[in-house]
């Protein structure tokens, strides 16, 4: 019995009751879904739930009375053992061991769709993350949002929602500005301005731009008026940045569904279009010769100047116009996720959404994501090969591999800072927290291979009442909680749930691995259900695995 089948039993017993008279109850009251969880002590049952105490106070009634004439109910329905009603309320249900077993069947015929919800169905999705300036390779901090972002736009997936990847590609302003002067000052074999940019990659790039000039039969770029220079640096160097940052991103895993120019707010006038919308709706004003939205009626500490006195738009012009046109583009929800130093971005934001009619944190989310320190041979690492001053996506990748890489980084809450201990990451042991939960999966994949070796065929045979262990009991629970975490990292924004509960389902199939229930027959031992049924646990295992590394993008290898 899968959790979705026992809440459909739950709500059949409440349903019954109230056609009973046990409980005057308005069905209309009930929840969509009638959640059953976990419970702590294993010796509580299997499940359990707290539906009586919710619907005890619209009830008017005492929520033990509910819990009793539905455990009453319970009871009745095949594959239920026992219901207890404990503390105020609360029903522990046990299942009999055949019942529970069947759980293994469901996860192996679901196969790749296991865990998958409706939940968040109908939901159009626009989530923006990354969006690095095209000025230099992505840090550390850009990487560990590619790695959570990529992670959450799956999650939500998963969870029925339909989700655009967006990246923000800001092609105009002063650092695009400062990165041509550094690209120009290069190529001249000057240094960088002060305020410009470093590393041996500004000296690449510069080259690339100049023998790119050459070939297409322009003149040299260095040879031009300064102005004309500079726009050729900058035109050519914003294009071969932005072409290695994509291709670094691909090679990590992680694509874009939309790139999107910042340029095309101002040449499109969206900005103005944004303006006489806010205009229409009466929180414009116009004061010292500038044009101001009244972010103050939002709960911003002050307002903010959208159109300078000298006619220029002020960086909030162009956050009011690309929110409006992704709602304009059909998203139900923007999900923005923001950098640490972002965190003061967060009022006028929200300030802007409620301004234009929508819900600050349904309409608009912002996800500010903290620091990442890695640390080699027990000293914080800084410095990049290429880069000079940071860590950058290539030197985490050579370091540690993509799957290492975007495991560390996703499976810690993304708001929290966040200590890489790269030795780790490349160790074989079960330290390591990737290689653990991977390792789990080829042993699974290994069983597998040798149990069709010996025979052994999950089509032969399957009777779950065999998986009677408390190892494999406490398997089982942690394989019915896939579809629960799922929904639940997708309804916080926090993937890092999957990979936590990923090394928990590893340790548990470790420890029922240990116990020596055996899918292989010993020596002359014939072939039984016993063996068969323990294939299907041991597939229904590598499923899930599977399934949840799927979900942060990290291989499912079959063998180490």
């Amino acid at each position: 019995m899968t959790p979705a089948e026992l809440s459909l039993a739950l709500r059949a017993a409440l349903v019954r009751a109230v056609d009973d008279g046990a409980v005057d109850l308005d069905l209309t009251a009930l929840p969509a879904e009638l959640h059953v969880e976990r419970p702590r002590q294993r010796e509580h049952g299997d499940w359990a739930t707290n539906i009586a105490m919710q619907l005890a106070k619209k009830a008017g009634v005492a929520p033990r009375l509910i819990a009793e004439a539905v455990a009453v109910r319970l009871r009745e329905t095949p594959g239920v053992a026992s219901v207890d009603v404990a503390g105020p309320g609360f029903l522990n249900i046990t299942l009999d061991t055949a019942a529970a077993g069947e759980l293994v069947r469901s996860i192996v015929e679901a196969g790749p769709a296991y865990g998958r919800t409706q939940e968040l169905a109908g939901e159009r999705v626009n989530l923006e993350f990354v969006s690095a300036n095209p000025t230099g390779p992505i840090h550390i901090g850009g990487v560990r949002w590619a790695a959570v972002g990529d992670s959450l736009a799956r999650v939500l997936q998963a969870a029925g929602a339909e989700v655009t990847r967006e990246y923000y590609f800001n092609d105009h302003g002063a650092q695009i500005d400062r990165f041509a002067r550094s690209l120009l000052a290069r190529a001249r074999g000057e240094e960088a301005p002060e305020d410009g940019y470093g590393g041996a990659y500004i000296e690449e790039i510069a080259g690339a731009v100049v023998a790119g000039e050459l070939a297409e039969g322009r003149p040299d770029p260095r040879t031009l008026p300064e102005a004309e220079a500079q726009e050729a640096f900058r035109a050519g160097g914003v294009d071969r940045m932005f072409s290695e940052i994509k291709a670094s991103l691909h090679e990590f895993g992680v694509d874009f569904d939309v790139y999107f120019h910042e340029d095309a707010l101002h040449e499109s006038g969206a900005v103005e279009r944004a303006v006489t919308r806010l205009r229409d709706l009466g929180h414009i004003f116009e004061a010292d010769g500038a044009t101001w939205l009244r972010t103050t009626d939002f709960g911003d500490d002050k307002d903010r100047v959208i159109i300078k006195s000298d006619g220029e738009a002020a960086y909030i012009a162009g956050d009011l116009a690309y929110y409006l046109d992704k709602r304009e583009r059909g998203f139900d929800r923007v999900i923005i996720m923001l950098g640490a130093d972002h965190h003061g971005y967060i009022g006028r934001m929200m300030a802007m959404c409620a301004a234009f009619g929508d819900v600050p944190g349904v309409n608009l989310e912002i996800l500010i994501g903290q620091l990442v320190n890695l640390l080699k041979d027990g000293k914080p690492l800084r410095m990049s090969k290429r880069a000079g001053t940071v860590v950058t996506l290539e030197d985490l990748v050579e370091l540690v591999g993509v799957d290492a890489a975007r495991y560390s980084l996703a499976r810690s809450s993304a708001d929290s800072s966040l200590d890489i201990d790269l030795d780790l990451l490349t160790r074989a042991t079960n330290e390591n927290p990737v290689f653990y939960v991977q390792y789990a999966h080829a042993r699974t994949a290994n069983v597998a291979r040798n149990a069709a070796d010996a025979g052994v065929r999950r089509e032969d045979g399957f009777d779950p009442s065999l998986l009677d262990h408390e190892s494999e009991a406490v398997l089982l629970g942690a394989l019915s909680d896939y579809p629960r975490v799922i929904a639940q990292a997708a309804r916080l924004r926090e993937p890092h749930r999957v990979a936590r509960y990923l090394e928990t389902l590893a340790g548990s199939y470790h420890k029922w691995y240990d116990q020596k229930r055996r899918v292989l027959p010993v020596g002359d031992e014939v072939v039984t259900d016993a063996h068969r049924t323990r294939l299907w646990l041991n597939d229904a295992t590598r499923q899930v695995l599977a399934n949840g590394l799927g979900l942060l993008g990290v291989g499912a290898p079959d063998r180490m």
